[in-house]
């Protein structure tokens, strides 16, 4: 095969659409914090612990916690409990999500042709998948995925899944919704390890619609999805897990204080990867969004692609306003992009998300 032959495939294969994203809705759980509320409210008298709630580029997150927390009464959550507030808080800010994003996109319940769930903080069978088909009184017909335990990288994983079912079904709604409830995996105590995690997690869900070729539905001025690429970090596969705690009878979260090294020693390679797939340029990017994995590992990617604040505004603002709600938070910042009404034709975007594994995904996209 000649230099020009493999140009022109090349080219075709940037050209090629999966699928795309016609509408998004996001929906919380819980009641709204700000940090300063947490601090009392878990009762934290170590400045050490205090200065990683106040100084995490977090104003204020969602959380569904117990109402007796800061008092001497209050023993604890049992695994039990977390697992019950996971499923119910799960199933009231899923339909939220999904409900503003059919309300976008002008479909309704009976519309779906196919739902994936994704989640991390909990254990449920059935899935969610399965729960809001009853919730929601979806139709039989319902293709479903539930994507469990992968993290914050694993909207991503869930968007790809999905959006090959949509290629193979034309016309027909697919739905990829995240449901991630973060208070359902706490631990409470006064461990620098353990006040990184409580510091930064937050309760949300989101959901993004997926067609492709022609359909009945609003939204046909959309992101069209070209590919997607994954990153494996395996020698980093300890720096985040979520295992069972036998101090504490429950499972607890870790996160490695090197993981916005990791991060930021590998994301050049792992953008490569998708942009090489769509014969792109970094600096051809016009849109940025990235999951709000926290403030040192958004610095870590800002400094180590050459990107602005600017850039990463959105990731900013939903690590700002809502914390960290892994697998969802990129979606969070996707409709805050559709929202802004400054994309336009042509412009290319990508998607970062980072979770456990360590891994890094990447979506690229030509906005319609």
């Amino acid at each position: 095969m000649g230099i020009h032959e493999s140009a022109l495939m090349a080219g075709a294969c940037a050209e090629q659409t999966i699928a795309q994203i016609i509408g998004v809705g996001t929906g919380h759980a819980g009641q709204r914090y700000t940090q300063q509320e947490l601090v009392e409210l878990f009762a934290i008298a170590d400045p050490k612990v205090r200065s990683v709630f106040l100084n995490s580029g977090i104003d204020s997150r969602y959380l569904s916690l117990p109402e007796d927390l800061g008092s001497a009464s209050h023993t604890g959550e049992c695994q039990g409990l977390l697992l019950e507030k996971h499923r119910e808080q799960g199933l009231k800010a899923g339909r939220e999500a999904i409900e503003r994003c059919l309300a976008n996109i002008g479909a309704g319940f009976d519309d779906i042709d196919c739902l994936t769930c994704v989640t991390t903080t909990g254990m449920l069978t059935p899935g969610f998948s399965a729960l809001l088909c009853k919730a929601l009184n979806l139709p039989p017909r319902v293709n479903r995925l539930d994507i469990i335990g992968m993290g914050c990288s694993a909207g991503l994983n869930g968007l790809g899944a999905t959006a090959n079912w949509s290629a193979a079904n034309p016309g027909k709604l697919a739905l990829v919704l995240c449901v991630e409830i973060c208070s359902a995996a706490y631990v409470v105590e006064e461990s620098l390890t353990t006040a990184v995690v409580n510091s930064l997690f937050g309760d949300g869900a989101s959901c993004a619609a997926l067609v492709s070729g022609e359909h009945k539905f609003k939204g046909a001025i959309a992101p069209a999805i070209k590919s997607f690429s994954s990153y494996i970090i395996s020698d980093a596969i300890g720096a985040m897990y979520f295992d069972w705690d036998k101090a504490h009878d429950k499972f607890n979260f870790y996160l490695s204080r090197d993981v916005p090294y990791v991060i930021g020693s590998y994301v050049e390679r792992a953008v490569a990867g998708v942009l090489d797939k769509v014969g792109w340029h970094r600096n051809e990017v016009d849109h940025w969004v990235v999951h709000s994995g926290g403030k040192k590992v958004v610095d870590a990617i800002r400094v180590n692609l050459g990107l602005s604040r600017h850039d990463l505004r959105h990731t900013l603002d939903v690590l700002r306003q809502c914390g960290n709600m892994s697998s969802g938070s990129f979606l969070f910042s996707f409709e805050r992009l559709m929202q802004e009404g400054k994309c336009q034709s042509g412009d290319k975007v990508v998607m970062m998300t980072m979770g456990p594994g360590a891994a890094i995904e990447t979506c690229a996209l030509v906005w319609a």
